[in-house]
């Protein structure tokens, strides 16, 4: 048997990012099939969701393109189920998921 009790651990060292939910507001993930964002109702990702991928795949970049590149494919998937003839284009799709992120093209190369 123990006959000391062991000492409260403390609390730990804050977050280095921004978190993205507080208790009283929902947190800015998409809403799908529709693949709006939960807290404001824009098309996700949302500038407050890109800002939280953006923190939290700060060292990450590549990992951060191949992942909206899979939610992008998933919101293809979605949204074209949803209505096949009014839906969003490919290149839509791809500046709202992926052409925001890290190893996107600047505006004078495209020209």
């Amino acid at each position: 048997m123990i006959s000391e009790l062991l000492p409260t651990p403390r609390l730990g060292p804050h977050p280095d990012r921004p978190r993205h939910r507080t208790l009283t507001s929902p947190p800015h993930t998409p809403l799908r099939p529709v693949w709006a964002c939960r807290a404001c109702g824009h098309p996700w990702p949302c500038a407050s969701a890109r800002l939280n991928l953006k923190a939290e795949f700060a060292r990450q970049e590549a990992t951060l393109t191949i992942y909206l590149a899979g939610l992008m494919y998933e919101a293809m998937h979605d949204l074209y189920h949803l209505n096949p003839n009014d839906g969003p284009g490919p290149r839509d799709l791809f500046t709202r998921f992926v052409a925001w992120g890290p190893f996107r093209r600047s505006i004078a190369e495209e020209q």
